[in-house]
């Protein structure tokens, strides 16, 4: 049996440290794994103030729409994980700044914490035409 997904890392990303692959691709929708603020050597930025880390996290998800050839309107759904729910106004300032008049389906969680201590997380539902 042939497997109908397409596994796909991203060069501009660091390479995955666990099982998974940075996008699967199931006819024309794609599932973008949860972005961590790891820079593309895979260093963290949870150190970093806030800003730094959905910046990143935002340069990362550019990145993988690069890499599959879509764009920000291609976004059906995002989901955003943040430890500290005061912190949403800066985050949601700087990911509308980013995501423009585009507006997917979204979710944002309050989250008790994150891998190696970020303070937001991000994964999206791409759908290309």
């Amino acid at each position: 049996m042939t497997s109908h997904l397409t596994l796909q890392n991203i060069d501009a990303l660091s390479s995955p440290g666990g099982h998974y692959s940075h996008v699967v691709t199931a006819n024309n929708m794609s599932f973008i794994s949860g972005l961590l603020p790891l820079d593309n050597q895979g260093t963290p930025l949870a150190d970093k103030p806030i800003e730094v880390q959905i910046t990143q996290v935002l340069e990362n998800l550019n990145a993988c729409l690069l890499g599959i050839n879509a764009k920000k309107t291609d976004i059906a759904q995002v989901k955003v994980y943040v430890t500290d729910i005061n912190e949403w106004p800066i985050v949601n300032e700087l990911y509308s700044k980013w995501i423009n008049e585009h507006r997917p389906a979204r979710l944002v969680a309050g989250v008790k914490e994150l891998h190696f201590g970020s303070k937001i997380e991000i994964e999206a539902v791409v759908i290309k035409e």
